[in-house]
């Protein structure tokens, strides 16, 4: 279309995705003797249609796991709130049957539904890994991408003697969630450091390099040891000293540093799980407040085209949007010399700070949002990485 072209004659199975770019006659063959027939009489064959907005908003409608199936967990369902309404990343901590990956597949729905422009984008990235399935024509709903933990790093990153997009690009505009991150390999976890700071993946071969998107919320879970009970309220841990401290090893600190919110996932009573009165909760209620923290971004990265959330922002452009008061100042300084905060990790919590601001409708960043996003940084106290 750009290129002024006025159609396009291509195998039927593709016709349907074609036919989403409006301005352009697709017609779908079969053999090269339907080819023929075509130019002999053009006006025999009517043009596949999409109409892509209805199928964007039927797609769209699919019914999600809510979040009002989850018993308790008040404090776990804000630190997702706010990764939501911010595109943060999150690690959650906690022992086996708490709950962590229910949790995480709930995710997707209180986020922000797809635009137009990004459901193309992401549908572009799934054409050409040959991803879509039968004859969709479009991708409407965000991606929820979980690799197993054997993921080598070419499937994960792309690559290939024909590159192809990896599952971080198939996570564009979605959510790449990797379960029991200790369990993956390192090598694996390392290559993906660059591509969550830059959000592109670039690879290189002798004679050309591809660049491939890979804008996506990282999620990720964990035991707090290898038996599971670290830090349990109830259980004893079984593991021996030192055996903690390697385990949390297999995670490098830049990798960590790179996820803004470190939440620890406490087992559910009992008395919660008996209790059958239907959360008032909802994933519906939450993606509205969500929807309306992303507006207030949009309006203020307008200007920045490549940036949409408060996530995605420069270290120069924390220091003007994240402004404290003298307390939070004190607070914030307080916080990183007792924990020893990389610069990094200072970036990520005014980040979900202002996030958290945006979630309550202030203009200012309050003690409070900052005394929250703090919090949110598990792994670098002391009983964790200590």
């Amino acid at each position: 279309r750009k290129e002024g072209f006025k159609g396009l004659l291509l195998p039927v199975q593709n016709a349907k995705e074609a036919a989403i770019v409006d301005g352009l006659k697709v017609y779908g063959m079969k053999t090269l003797k339907e080819v023929c027939e075509f130019f002999e009489n053009t006006e025999k064959r009517k043009p596949e249609y999409v109409n892509t907005r209805e199928l964007f908003k039927t797609q769209q409608n699919n019914n999600l796991s809510d979040f009002s199936e989850v018993k308790g967990q008040k404090n776990i369902k804000r630190a997702l709130e706010i990764a939501a309404a911010g595109g943060h990343n999150v690690i959650l901590i906690g022992p086996p049957g708490a709950g962590k990956t229910m949790l995480a597949k709930r995710f997707p729905s209180i986020l922000p539904p797809l635009s137009l422009g990004e459901a193309l984008e992401t549908t572009k990235i799934h054409s050409v890994a040959g991803q879509l399935k039968g004859d969709a024509s479009l991708v409407a709903i965000r991606p929820f991408r979980s690799p197993h933990h054997t993921i080598s790093d070419v499937a994960l990153v792309g690559g290939g003697s024909v590159p192809q997009p990896g599952e971080i690009s198939l996570a564009h505009n979605g959510v790449l969630f990797l379960d029991e991150l200790p369990e993956f390999k390192r090598t694996v976890l390392e290559v993906m450091r660059q591509p969550l700071e830059d959000r592109v993946v670039n690879i290189s071969r002798s004679k050309f390099s591809v660049e491939f998107p890979a804008s996506f919320t990282l999620l990720a879970s964990m035991n707090p040891c290898p038996c599971g009970f670290y830090n349990h309220p109830e259980k004893q841990c079984l593991c021996a000293p030192g055996i903690v401290q390697k385990y949390l090893n297999r995670e490098s600190g830049p990798l960590l540093d790179r996820i803004d919110l470190h939440v620890e996932v406490t087992p559910v009573s009992y008395e919660e799980l008996a209790d059958y009165t239907p959360s008032k909760e909802t994933s519906g209620k939450i993606v509205e407040r969500v929807i309306k923290a992303r507006e207030i971004q949009v309006k203020r990265f307008q200007d920045y085209p490549t940036i949409y959330s408060n996530a995605q922002m420069p270290s120069r452009m924390v220091r003007e949007v994240c402004q404290l008061d003298k307390a939070g100042i004190t607070l914030l300084r307080t916080a990183m010399e007792k924990l020893q905060l990389s610069a990094r990790a200072y970036d990520r919590i005014l980040k979900v700070a202002r996030t958290g601001a945006d979630l309550a409708g202030s203009g200012n960043i309050k003690i409070e949002h900052l005394a929250e996003a703090i919090q949110y940084r598990s792994l670098d106290r002391e009983g964790w990485a200590g």
